[in-house]
């Protein structure tokens, strides 16, 4: 019987037919004859009954044909651009874009090294560096990054040194405001059918200051008017009230904060309660940022209200149930730009 060339089957035919000359092999069949029905040569049923000695059915399953792909940088091309990637901003080397795009990565390669690769290249090659995309965060383009510099190598541990010799508790504070139409997450739905949330067509707000501690300590007040002093001063009142000893805490530049009320008021207070300020530009040092985003996401925007009454009792049933969870608080406190305020 004249033999077949199996390659030119297709993939799932290709592995069918080992199956079965595998165990018509195993059933007692021999090689020779085996060979003769499935019409492909001796040498073929040969390879196949080995290789299942070997690894099972798993090592006769059907394998993506044609050449690998070729790595066509040099490794220590590859390093470099991921260096490049890593470190640095594409407007800083001088590409007509602001994220790490594929193309934006394929424009580098060239520009540096001279070489053309297309965006399913520089996908593969993306991939295999351990590069994924992601929502990058916002940086302000006024912040100073020395001040960001001497905040964490000086002052805060001058801070924490000095709340330690005064047997003072620090807080993390900052408010926020909360709107109706805000939405979060993503729900399941048919392609090509956006799934459609229902809600109130009204728009209403209520907003919230906060302050935590990396002991799991979270106090709040939720309120309807425009941030003022005299809120910021309300707020402090509580603060120090529920605390019991001395407050050290630490806000933003906001100019309520800076206000010559609040700076009255706390000049008064001084046994008991003493304000220091982030760097300028800088949320992302402020742990309360993430109760804030906490809140919005799981308070405000995965729950619908109908009217602002609504609204503020969700928020508050919220930070409630927050408050009796200390280690949820804690958490905050492990993202890795706030990680230096755990301790």
């Amino acid at each position: 019987m004249k033999t077949q060339d199996a390659r030119t089957f297709s993939p799932e035919a290709q592995e069918a037919l080992r199956k079965r000359a595998v165990k018509a092999v195993r059933d007692g069949m021999s090689k020779t004859e085996a060979a003769k029905v499935f019409g492909v040569s001796r040498m073929a049923i040969w390879n196949w009954t080995k290789k299942y000695e070997q690894g099972g059915e798993k090592a006769l399953r059907a394998r993506k044909r044609g050449p690998k792909p070729r790595i066509r940088l040099a490794p220590w091309q590859a390093a470099l651009t991921v260096r490049w990637i890593t470190d640095h901003h594409p407007e800083q080397l001088k590409l007509p874009c602001v994220l790490w795009t594929r193309e934006a990565v394929g424009q580098l390669i060239e520009q540096k090294f001279g070489i053309a690769v297309s965006v399913w290249t520089v996908g593969r090659y993306l991939k295999r560096w351990g590069l994924t995309p992601q929502k990058p965060l916002r940086k302000a383009l006024e912040q100073d990054p020395k001040a960001v510099k001497k905040w964490l190598q000086e002052e805060y541990p001058s801070i924490r040194r000095l709340a330690k010799r005064e047997k003072a508790e620090i807080h993390w504070g900052d408010e926020m405001g909360m709107r109706s139409d805000h939405q979060t997450g993503r729900s399941y739905g048919r392609k090509g059918e956006t799934p459609v949330i229902p809600g109130t067509g009204q728009r209403f707000s209520c907003h919230l200051i906060s302050s935590i501690t990396n002991r799991g300590t979270l106090r709040f007040m939720v309120y309807r008017k425009k941030f003022s002093a005299d809120i910021f001063i309300a707020f402090l009142r509580r603060l120090i009230r529920d605390t019991g000893h001395k407050v050290f805490l630490i806000v933003d530049r906001h100019p309520v904060h800076k206000s010559h009320k609040a700076s009255r008021w706390l000049e008064k207070h001084k046994p008991h309660i003493r304000l220091f300020f982030l760097p300028a530009y800088s949320p992302q040092l402020n742990p309360d940022e993430m109760l804030n985003n906490d809140v919005k996401s799981n308070a405000v925007g995965r729950e619908r209200a109908r009217n602002r009454e609504e609204m503020v009792r969700n928020v508050r049933g919220y930070l409630r149930s927050t408050q009796k969870q200390p280690h949820v608080v804690r958490s905050y406190f492990q993202e890795e730009s706030v990680r230096y305020a755990a301790a």
